[in-house]
């Protein structure tokens, strides 16, 4: 019955912000597309980190190599937008299985700082390779599609990767995947293949963030390596997941929606909204690990045993 439910509550969500463009203005429109993409990646990081525990600063590396491929295709191929989009989600998960043997042993820090590495690499690969533009990048040589088709287009990857999670969440996966966060030694000792879940999960991760700069890079109708393999992407995608909470279902559209929302209403004073960002994860960090969705269950639950009658 609850699973019925989540699907009829998925389906009617998914129709509502396929809708939305057509009764939203510019702006409105515009934010929502932002807040499509910051969910779609804080989702994949929520996997990657609070599933599995593998805390990674390489967001950029997939979001920047899926923007890319995303320009390269449709300016050199005829590929359809949808097949540009899949092709580049395949090269975000071979960049994933490719670099995976190196990074997946190592551990904790030594990770994170291993794939914040990844990204300077292919960063500074872009910049000094002629065939990618070098310092200036790409530009497409054909219109972008309209911000209404954008959205849907963005609501689509997220329906999907929403879809994805509701089948994972009920089977064996999930509990594999908190086995191997939880203590990766005795998940071994238990039979679980440890360094294959880390690759296949680091590789499905990275795919839909390179889907996510894909459909970025087609709303941008450029791409340059300092601003798509720049650190804000990994570090936005971390505060979103964190302030959110990690873990929880809702953690990356709580999380999502409070470091967009936040960021347009300081748009003039973009080191204000960093500051906010830094004060928010530290408090959250502190009194609060499972974020705000976390938190707001624990309440949830306190009010309903407040109100539940004595027997």
């Amino acid at each position: 019955m609850n699973r019925a439910i989540g699907v009829f509550g998925l389906i009617c969500l998914v129709g509502a912000l396929l809708a939305a463009p057509n009764y939203l203005g510019d702006y409105p429109t515009e934010v929502l597309f932002r807040l499509l993409i910051g969910v779609i990646l804080a989702e994949a990081w929520n996997v990657l980190a609070g599933e599995t525990g593998l805390v990674s600063l390489g967001t950029s590396s997939a979001v920047g190599l899926g923007a890319y491929v995303m320009i390269g295709l449709l300016n050199f191929t005829a590929v359809p937008i949808g097949v540009a989009i899949v092709l580049a989600a395949v090269a975000g998960a071979l960049l994933a299985i490719l670099a995976a043997p190196g990074l997946m042993r190592l551990r904790g820090l030594y990770f994170t700082v291993g794939t914040l590495s990844l990204a300077e690499a292919l960063r500074l690969v872009m910049i000094n390779g002629e065939r990618f533009g070098g310092a200036t990048g790409l530009f497409l040589n054909r219109d972008s599609p309209r911000m209404a088709t954008l959205v849907r287009i963005a609501v689509a990857l997220l329906a999907g990767a929403w879809a994805a999670l509701m089948v994972a969440r009920r089977s064996r996966i999930w509990v594999t995947l908190r086995a191997v966060r939880d203590d990766e030694d005795v998940a071994a000792q238990m039979g679980v293949r440890s360094f294959r879940v880390k690759i296949a999960v680091f590789a499905a991760t990275s795919a839909v963030m390179a889907a996510a700069g894909a459909v970025q890079a087609l709303k941008l109708g450029a791409v340059e390596p300092y601003g798509m393999f720049g650190l804000g992407w990994s570090v936005n995608t971390l505060a979103m997941a964190v302030i959110g909470g990690l873990g929880e279902p809702l953690g990356a559209v709580i999380g999502a929606a409070v470091v967009i929302v936040s960021g347009e209403w300081l748009s003039d004073y973009p080191q204000a909204h960093l500051a906010l960002t830094g004060v928010l994860l530290i408090v959250v960090t502190r009194f609060a690990p499972r974020g705000i969705a976390g938190l707001s269950g624990i309440l949830w639950a306190k009010l309903r045993a407040h109100r539940r009658p004595l027997s």
